[in-house]
């Protein structure tokens, strides 16, 4: 038997058949040519982006709808957060626009009236990165490792725009600077970070690396482009302000943090991937048309419990919160009990122990705890 290898060239490498039980080592001929690399055949590295929902695929809270309010999430894993209230209107594919090539989604703001930002002003949309998950980057050793940041974004500004990565404890900054060339046009930012050798990183299930985009910085945590600072900045210096311009917008997607000193295709992961992975950070239960949530008994006549898991082990035990009493219903011997109040007596990361308040039961018995209308539930173990 002989395997034949043939190169585009022309040239062809032969492995011969062991003749003696012996010898099972193969020798190539030293008339080879070069074998093609990971890079030629597309091997999938693994998890080569260590931004979670680049795309802004996945939005569990908010189901595409925008909002103004301040410290909330866009879409899944991207925060904003603005120290002032409704500069911004923010959404998944706000406006409707046509995303950039290879693209579905993308997260849009707004600004809602011309804002000329103080000192300590700060408007940004940012993701923290675990530390389980950039552990092997090496930050803050001497063997710290490059990484390149890169994305699609559009505005209809143009000029220098900011941002910056930064430690868990603040202290450790690197801004940096982009230009937008053209006005309501998509453009491919990329930017090459040396890895910092100083200060702390955590390599933990807090706060590893914090990625933000300036939309509006004050000069209190603006410093001196692409270069490491001992200090708590979110901005380059002279970046331009969104909410300086009424009605100006700002468009992102397509987010890469991966390691080395050059971007490369943006890495695609599973739908059903990525919303698991946002899902350890945050996880919303809807339910509709009286399926339940989870089934358990009545300890007393007014007290239901049961154990309602996760679909994701969370990053740490969350917090939980439940929609309206009125949203929901426990049902048990064919009769339906009005809800009166919601709570969690035990967290874990795994799931929580509910305890549901009703009148009517009879202890014992099993109770499932089902959806009236419009009921949901929902747990944060965000960074």
């Amino acid at each position: 038997m002989a395997v034949k290898l043939n190169s585009s060239s022309g040239g062809s490498v032969t492995l011969q058949e062991p003749t003696t039980a012996s010898n099972y080592i193969l020798s190539l001929p030293a008339q080879t040519s070069s074998l093609a690399t990971t890079a030629d055949v597309g091997v999938y590295n693994g998890f080569k982006n260590r931004i979670i929902n680049g795309a802004m695929v996945i939005d569990q809270r908010n189901s595409g709808a925008s909002g103004t309010g301040t410290n909330n999430f866009p879409v899944d894993r991207w925060r904003f957060e603005g120290s002032q209230s409704g500069k911004l209107t923010w959404g998944q594919n706000l406006n409707s626009i046509t995303p950039p090539a290879g693209f579905v989604k993308y997260t849009g703001f707004s600004s809602s009236s011309a804002y000329s930002i103080t000192s300590t002003d700060y408007n940004l949309f940012y993701q923290p990165i675990e530390g389980l998950n950039t552990a092997d980057l090496g930050w803050g050793t001497a063997n710290a490792q490059t990484v390149t940041l890169s994305f699609w974004v559009r505005s209809s500004l143009t000029g220098t725009f900011g941002g910056a990565v930064i430690n868990s404890a603040q202290n450790r900054s690197y801004p940096f600077a982009y230009t937008i060339n053209a006005a309501n046009t998509w453009e491919q930012k990329t930017i090459t970070i040396a890895g910092d050798t100083s200060g702390t990183w955590l390599t933990t299930n807090g706060v590893g690396i914090d990625v933000r985009f300036s939309l509006g910085v004050g000069s209190t945590y603006s410093s001196t482009a692409n270069t490491w600072a001992a200090g708590q900045y979110w901005n380059s210096t002279g970046s331009t302000s969104l909410v300086g311009t009424s009605g100006a917008t700002w468009y992102i997607t397509g987010v890469q943090l991966e390691k080395g000193s050059a971007a490369t295709s943006f890495d695609y992961r599973p739908y059903g991937t990525e919303l698991q992975l946002c899902q350890r950070y945050y996880e919303k239960i809807s339910n509709t048309s009286n399926n339940a949530f989870c089934s358990g008994m009545a300890t007393q006549s007014t007290v239901f419990r049961a154990f309602l898991g996760f679909q994701v082990e969370k990053r740490t035990a969350p917090s939980v919160s439940y929609s309206s009493n009125g949203s929901f219903l426990l049902q048990g011997n064919n009769t339906n009990y009005g809800v009166t109040a919601t709570g969690t007596v035990a967290f874990g990361t795994k799931g929580v122990y509910t305890q549901i308040g009703a009148t009517g039961m009879t202890q014992g018995h099993a109770i499932a705890l089902i959806d009236g209308s419009g009921s949901y539930v929902d747990f944060s173990a965000e960074l």
